[in-house]
């Protein structure tokens, strides 16, 4: 066995602590902390179809959506395990209308964390992989407690970002500027393993993920590009194949190892109110992140995710993201319309 897989995530985070001379360990911990969380909601989906988690939880979310049991129960849980620790002094999630302050109690800290609890859970109860997505800020008010203010920062101002995908086993995946490094949960040491070290994204792809029922909905540039594709051999003269989940987590990673482009344009039903349906701070700004950090791109077709100026706590965006040479394609496609 090589000394990589035997490498834990606490191992990692320490090296990468130790080749910082300002580091004060604050940060090291705010993670450790996080993947306590991602243990726990890990147990809990694998367990899903024996234990009574699955179903609608009969509440509804800010997006209008029925939360998902699972949904509530990662929320909390995320919430529960980052509350304490004194390293943040705010946190937000997708699952709720307005930030959520650190109890009086508890000391607070600098950082900032934005997350989606569970990322494709309306597929749970068919078995297919879902996620939890974070990102992490740092507070720029002057106070001990953060503010909404502080949460609605550009990407390029993320201390870190990554997600925790759960499937056949379960994975986390994350970045701090320096790269992008995989961990695999090793259910029998109860411990996240290093098993995809310095990630990197191919340059091009033959992989395209898009929901093609909107087809009819999309931009005239973005139905063109997906045409193009199914018509023109990719780069590695192999021709593209539609692989789309469903799970924005699990479309993601299949792409970021093997190459290849997500797309989920905005809906032009109403050509001059288009929907854009991914959360700019939760989805497309980690994402965006880890993917550009492992050498690929990310766009709205004609701005870069991260240089989005966010408005509002739940705002959504266009998003695509993947294979550079993919992603520099399709917003030609976009841009000429």
């Amino acid at each position: 066995m090589s000394s990589e897989t035997t490498l834990s995530i606490g191992r990692h985070l320490v090296d990468q602590e130790r080749s910082l001379p300002e580091a004060t360990g604050e940060f090291t911990s705010l993670l450790w902390d996080l993947t306590i969380a991602f243990k726990i909601i890990s147990r809990e989906v694998n367990k899903a179809g024996l234990a009574d988690i699955l179903g609608l939880s009969g509440r509804t979310n800010v997006h209008g959506e029925e939360v998902q049991q699972l949904d509530l129960f990662a929320d909390q849980t995320i919430f529960m395990a980052m509350d304490h620790g004194g390293h943040l002094c705010l946190m937000a999630s997708e699952e709720n209308e307005e930030v959520l302050k650190i109890p009086e109690q508890f000391r607070k800290g600098k950082y900032i964390l934005l997350f989606d609890p569970l990322d494709g859970s309306s597929n749970i109860d068919v078995n297919v992989s879902i996620g939890t997505i974070f990102s992490i800020l740092r507070r720029k008010s002057p106070g001990p407690d953060g503010t909404l203010e502080d949460c609605l920062q550009p990407g390029v101002e993320q201390v870190a970002a990554g997600y925790c995908i759960y499937g056949s086993s379960t994975m986390m995946v994350y970045t701090v500027g320096r790269g992008v490094h995989g961990f695999t949960l090793d259910p029998s040491v109860g411990e996240f393993l290093v098993s995809h070290p310095d990630i990197k994204i191919p340059e091009s792809g033959t992989i395209y993920s898009a929901n093609e029922a909107y087809t009819e909905q999309w931009d005239p540039g973005t139905r063109r590009y997906i045409e193009h594709l199914k018509q023109t051999p990719a780069p590695n003269d192999k021709c593209y194949s539609a692989r789309y989940i469903g799970s924005l987590v699990s479309d993601f990673h299949r792409n970021l190892l093997r190459g290849g482009i997500f797309l989920y344009p905005a809906s032009r039903k109403d050509p001059d109110q288009p929907k854009p349906k991914l959360r700019l701070l939760y989805e497309a700004n980690p994402l965006s992140f880890i993917v550009e950090q492992a050498g690929g791109r990310s766009s709205t077709g004609d701005q870069r995710i991260m240089e989005i100026q966010p408005t509002s706590l739940h705002q959504r965006v266009p998003l695509v993201l993947g294979s550079s040479t993919d992603v520099k394609l399709y917003e030609q496609f976009f841009q000429q319309g």
